[in-house]
Parts: C-alpha cells; sequence; structure tokens
C-alpha cells in the first residue's frame, strides 16, 4: 500500500490514519454541524490574532535573513489586516451551500430503477505549498465545508506560522464538537515528509500541490497519490487592433502591479501592430510609474526610445517566465491569430485577457485560446474563487481532469451513484447495447 519511504511508524502515516478515521466521522454530518464550526474557526482567528502575527514575525524575521525576495515575503507574511480578511473568507465559506448530498443528474430506468449521481466528499485530501500561510486557512475551510479532511503540509519557511494556525484551527473545531483530526500539519520540516505524503496511497486520497513549477512538478512526477495540479502562472494581456486605450491601460496596469507576487498577475504584454504606436507610450509611462520594468522586443524598445521608461531586451527566456515581480514582457504581434499562437506556445494556461471593442475580435480569442479563464475586457487578477464567488479557493487547477480553473467546494467532491429498486433483479431481457463489457 505504501513505499519503503512510509514505515509502520511513520509520524506522517500516523496523521494520515487518524484523517481517515476523521473523514468518516464528518462526512455525514449535516452542514450545520461544519457551518458552526467554521464560524468557531473565524471567530478563534481574530481572538488570536495576536498570538499568530507573533509566530510569523519569526519565520519573517528568519526569512528575511536568509535573503529571501520581497515577493516571497509578502506572500508569507500575515497582519491583523489580512488575518480579519481570512476570518472574512471564512465566515463567506460557511454561507455558501453545501455540495454534499447535491444530486447531480437522476432519473428513473424503464424497469422502474432510480438512479442518482449525488456528490460525496473526496475523503483525505493533502495539501503541499509555499510560504503562504493563508493557505493553511484557506485549505482547511473548504475541505471542512466539503466535508473532507485534509493534511497540510506548508513550507519549512512558514512552519511557526502554520503550526500557530493549526492549532487554533484545532482547538475551535473541536469546541465546536468535531474532530479536531479533520485538520492536520504534517509534521516534519524536511523533505522526507512530503516524500512520505506523496507516497501515502490508500490513506490519501488526493493531493493538491500549491506553489511555483518547481514543487508542482515534483508532486505530479512523484506521486503515488492521485494529484490535482495546480499550475504556475504566465498570463497574457492582449491589446486588440480596436480598442479602448485608457480602458485598456487601466487593465494593464490592474493586471501587472495591482500585487505582482500572485499566480494571476500578469506576465506578459501582446499589442496589436496597428494600435502600438498609440498605445505604447501610454503604456510605457503608466508602468514606469509603477515601477515596472519592460523586457521588450525590437518594436517595444523603438517605442521606448526617450520614453524614461525602463526597457530592456527581452528573450526567450522572459516569454516564458513567471516573474512574481514588477517585471513584464512585452511584444508587438501583427495579428489576433499571432497573439494567439504566441499565447499557445508560451502559456502555462492559467490566464489569458484580451482588450477590444469588436465583438468578433473578442469571440475568435475566446474560442482560440485554451487557458482556464479568458478574459474579456477585464483584468487576469479576477481569475480567483473569492472573486468568482467560490469564497476561498483551494487552488486554481491547470489540467484538465476533475477540476480546471479556481477550484471551490464543488471541486472538492467526488459523486457516487445510489440505485433504488423494489426487488429488482437483472435479467438477460433487461441488458442494454453500450456500457461496460466486462459489467455485463
Amino acid at each position: 500500500m505504501t513505499s519503503d519511504l512510509a514505515t509502520a511508524d511513520s509520524p506522517v502515516l500516523a496523521v494520515a490514519r487518524r484523517a481517515r478515521e476523521a473523514a468518516a466521522a464528518l462526512a455525514p454530518l449535516p452542514r450545520r454541524a461544519k457551518d458552526a464550526a467554521l464560524l468557531a474557526i473565524a471567530d478563534a482567528l481574530v481572538a488570536r490574532t495576536a498570538e499568530i502575527v507573533a509566530a510569523n514575525a519569526e519565520d519573517v524575521a528568519r526569512a528575511r535573513e536568509a535573503g529571501t525576495a520581497e515577493s516571497v515575503i509578502d506572500r508569507l507574511s500575515l497582519t491583523d489586516e489580512r488575518i480579519a480578511a481570512i476570518a472574512s473568507d471564512v465566515r463567506s465559506v460557511a454561507g455558501l451551500a453545501d455540495p454534499v448530498g447535491e444530486v447531480v443528474r437522476g432519473y428513473t430506468l424503464p424497469n422502474g430503477l432510480d438512479v442518482r449521481q449525488v456528490r460525496v466528499p473526496l475523503g483525505v485530501v493533502g495539501i503541499i505549498y509555499e510560504a503562504r500561510p493563508n493557505v493553511t486557512v484557506d485549505a482547511a475551510a473548504l475541505c471542512l465545508k466539503s466535508g473532507n479532511a485534509v493534511l497540510l503540509r506548508g513550507s519549512a519557511s512558514a512552519y511557526r506560522s502554520n503550526t500557530a494556525l493549526v492549532a487554533v484551527l484545532r482547538d475551535a473545531v473541536e469546541a465546536a464538537g468535531l474532530p479536531a483530526d479533520v485538520i492536520q500539519l504534517v509534521p516534519g520540516e524536511n523533505r522526507d515528509s512530503v516524500q512520505e505524503l506523496m507516497r501515502a496511497r490508500g490513506y490519501v486520497d488526493v493531493l493538491i500541490p500549491r506553489g511555483g513549477a518547481s514543487l508542482i512538478r515534483t508532486v505530479v512526477e512523484g506521486s503515488t497519490v492521485p494529484v490535482i495540479e495546480t499550475g504556475t502562472g504566465n498570463c497574457h494581456v492582449y491589446v486588440d487592433a480596436r480598442t479602448d486605450l485608457a480602458m485598456a491601460v487601466g487593465i494593464l496596469l490592474n493586471s501587472k502591479a495591482q500585487r505582482v507576487s500572485v499566480c494571476n498577475s500578469a506576465e506578459t504584454l501582446l499589442v496589436h501592430q496597428d494600435v502600438a504606436d498609440a498605445f505604447l507610450p501610454l503604456a510605457l509611462a503608466a508602468l514606469a510609474e509603477a515601477g515596472v520594468t519592460v523586457h521588450g522586443d525590437e518594436a517595444v524598445l523603438k517605442a521606448a526610445e526617450g520614453s524614461g521608461a525602463t526597457v530592456v531586451p527581452a528573450t526567450d527566456e522572459d516569454w516564458g517566465a513567471e516573474y512574481l515581480s514588477y517585471d513584464l514582457a512585452a511584444a508587438v504581434v501583427p495579428s489576433l491569430d499571432a497573439a494567439v499562437e504566441h499565447i499557445r506556445r508560451w502559456s502555462s494556461g492559467h490566464t489569458e485577457a484580451i482588450v477590444t471593442t469588436s465583438q468578433a475580435a473578442a469571440r475568435r480569442f475566446t474560442q482560440l485560446v485554451d487557458s482556464t479563464t479568458v478574459a474579456v475586457n477585464a483584468s487576469t487578477r479576477f481569475t480567483d474563487g473569492g472573486e468568482f464567488g467560490f469564497g476561498a479557493e483551494i487552488g486554481i487547477s491547470t489540467q484538465k481532469l476533475h477540476a480546471r480553473g479556481p477550484m471551490g467546494l464543488p471541486e472538492l467532491t467526488s459523486t457516487k451513484y445510489i440505485v433504488t429498486g423494489d426487488g429488482h433483479v437483472r435479467g438477460e431481457a433487461t441488458q442494454t447495447v453500450g456500457g461496460d463489457a466486462d459489467a455485463r
């Protein structure tokens, strides 16, 4: 069932076993029980903010001593305001509909059998993530609401923060009458515990990695537990030949500079050649004011001459980069189709935006671009579970199986069929064409 990496007395398997027991107890509970626990979590986060911020300050201090990039420190940092916002997100999750028990489809067969496909929890969900202690709460809240036990394995850089947060969450859940083990922190700060979690097939039902490309690749390639892949965010903004210049500048600036350290921030700007002369001076001036360094092709470099903007020559590495910083790749393209071709080659499949006043262009762009989210005259920053009305999200899946795009509560469920009869038995006369040959 497990590899040699996960021995019988492994602390990782111990928490996984307790998670399975807790998941079985959680799955049949009504919505009111889960919502009461979520509201207790929100209240506890607010009440114990000082404790959480103090633990987080230790992590931030260690990160700064280690020379960690400011973009990563921004992800790591918790403040009173951020904790209040996290608590608000938990309350929002409590207010969402419970997906468990929802009938996806139902019908009665000609022979009188009643068939219903209903949503059920996945079971035990493992989350492997980097430097974002807010994910600890988001993941716990969404998993609890959807009836799943959760195993949280954050990065060593956030260990003190995550330890404090999980202690608050477990106390609140237990006080609300639920098993504390529905939320657990995976023990250990080194990679061995991650490897054990990845090999805990039979104990853990699904893993969701959240972080950079290296982490995601490691989990996808090395896990024996099924993985929902959340991808990196090389997002594009394409400014079409027919466009509103002021709107295009506003969308670009928000997509790039509103918060640079997140996966839905724009990393590449593509501009149709017919509007480049009018748009680029406005865009470069706005980006310069925001402190953005532009990595431009020859046309962008030429447009930047004498502008005062910080523009450097782009390389192939720039087109594929997820900067997560005040950097932006930029190119002029001869057509919408050329923009689509560029996106197909370099995009991570996360989010692409078109700014246009042409319905035909918008329609063609949305048809041809194959990413989780395609925005028309809107910022890439809207690709987010909260912005989509899901409450907090578990991640943004860039794969195509089971879940794609921002993952809310329904994406944390599977389904089962409930078949109800009245003494029905199957005979030769009930067989139908098609179906599963093995079942026939």
